[in-house]
């Protein structure tokens, strides 16, 4: 009898436990945290040797599954992994449940409080919107190539020191300082209070050239909108703004959109420039040859081969698929990589480049920097080839640059690309 007892009491210790276990994991499934360090890692299993899923910024939410010694399991955008507890400050949602059962009068009360938070929350974030203009660096900060934490840094910027914030893109700012671009997170902006409570001044922020044979100036920013007027190739144009991939812009007293993509910070090289360039290069050349006769060796320079002219039509061809997201190893429409949009491009053109961007190097003939012309392949890396991109002119390419950017353009005169800057091919 003691013994059925005995079993009876253990059947009902085990029962308790596992329904208390139970409530505890729902009540963990329930709660959500937030990254609490600048980058944590999310990794596959409960060790800090396994693998590493993504990677997380600060304040990144997530939702906690269960907990596992110094583990959390969570999930979010999808993936399932662990994050160890110190990386992670925990929302705990008793209250919130606890809450649902006062008196009709106290929720009442707590909904107005709430709505006026909110409110008040909505003002904040009103002004302190960060817009395109000047600003003021809030502490000292490295300018990063791409926005992300993890990204390579360029230059430091100070505390006060005076930038340019030309884009936006949800918490980061690419920013102008020192004759360099890079991206910072925006809390490292200075926004004056003054600045904050008035609407934002229409200011000329650069001007920009046209970069293609003919370009429509619109009424509005999208490509259904009203032509205004047509501009030439390296007509002058005066930037008021830049947002979602389009320009502001003021040209002989007209204001409209122009595509972003569409200017250059630097006038193109036309066929008449080049040739003159050419020309200048076959006198040096030749100089270089007779003056080196007379010593006890020759030398000769060789000039690049003249461009036909589909080096302008593989540029027009690259910049339709500008905004096509980023994929390793992909080759398609649908996700690129950096040789595998270049492969894409230049197949269209009966082209067939190596797969790899340090393949293509190998690829066509060599061309010196002071002679690239539009439709050249251009290789950057620090320690061998790594990236290729297709020069447009003006000191631009057009590449599938990263994830957070996909298939853009930028320059390379400044910053990480003038600074990785290996050399170039011209295959067409």
């Amino acid at each position: 009898m003691k013994s059925k007892m005995n079993i009876k009491s253990i059947i009902m210790m085990a029962a308790v436990g596992i329904i208390s276990l139970f409530f505890i994991n729902m009540s963990l499934a329930a709660n959500t945290a937030k990254v609490s360090v600048e980058t944590a890692n999310l990794r596959e299993t409960a060790d800090e040797n396994s693998k590493i899923l993504e990677q997380f910024s600060k304040n990144q939410q997530v939702e906690i599954i269960e907990k596992q010694g110094d583990w959390y399991k969570v999930k979010v955008k999808g993936i399932t992994g662990y994050l160890r507890q110190d990386l992670i400050s925990v929302e705990n949602e008793e209250q919130s449940t606890n809450q649902e059962v006062t008196s009709n009068n106290a929720e009442t009360t707590n909904n107005e409080q709430q709505t006026e938070q909110v409110a008040q929350t909505t003002e904040v974030e009103a002004q302190t919107e960060i817009k395109i203009g000047n600003y003021k660096i809030a502490e000292n900060t490295k300018l990063k190539i791409v926005p992300v934490i993890n990204a390579t840094d360029t230059i430091e910027v100070k505390k006060d020191e005076e930038v340019k914030v030309t884009e936006i893109l949800n918490d980061w700012v690419c920013v102008e300082a020192q004759n360099t671009k890079g991206w910072i997170r925006k809390e490292k902006i200075q926004v004056p209070q003054a600045i904050q409570a008035s609407a934002p001044v229409e200011t000329i922020i650069k001007t920009a050239y046209v970069n293609s044979q003919t370009v429509n100036v619109r009424k509005e920013a999208n490509t259904t909108s009203e032509i205004i007027t047509k501009l030439s190739v390296n007509t002058a144009v005066e930037v008021i703004s830049e947002a979602n991939g389009w320009s502001k812009v003021k040209v002989s007293g007209q204001e409209g959109y122009i595509s972003t993509s569409l200017l250059s910070d630097k006038k193109q090289e036309t066929s008449r420039s080049m040739t003159q360039s050419r020309k200048t290069e076959t006198t040096k050349t030749t100089t270089t040859t007779n003056t080196t006769a007379n010593a006890t060796s020759t030398t000769t320079s060789t000039v690049a081969p003249a461009p036909s002219g589909k080096g302008a039509s593989v540029v027009e061809t690259a910049k339709k698929y500008i905004g096509c997201r980023y994929v390793y190893g992909g080759t398609t429409p649908s996700g690129f990589d950096c040789s595998g949009f270049t492969s894409y491009i230049y197949k269209q053109y009966g082209v067939n480049l190596n797969r790899t961007a340090a393949g293509q190097y190998s690829n066509g003939t060599a061309v010196s920097r002071n002679s690239l012309q539009p439709g050249d392949l251009v290789m950057f890396g620090k320690s061998g080839i790594n990236h290729v991109g297709i020069y447009i002119g003006g000191g631009s390419i057009v590449h599938a640059a990263n994830k957070s950017s996909g298939v853009r353009i930028d320059t390379i005169n400044s910053g990480y690309y003038n600074k990785n800057y290996v050399g170039a091919r011209r295959v067409i």
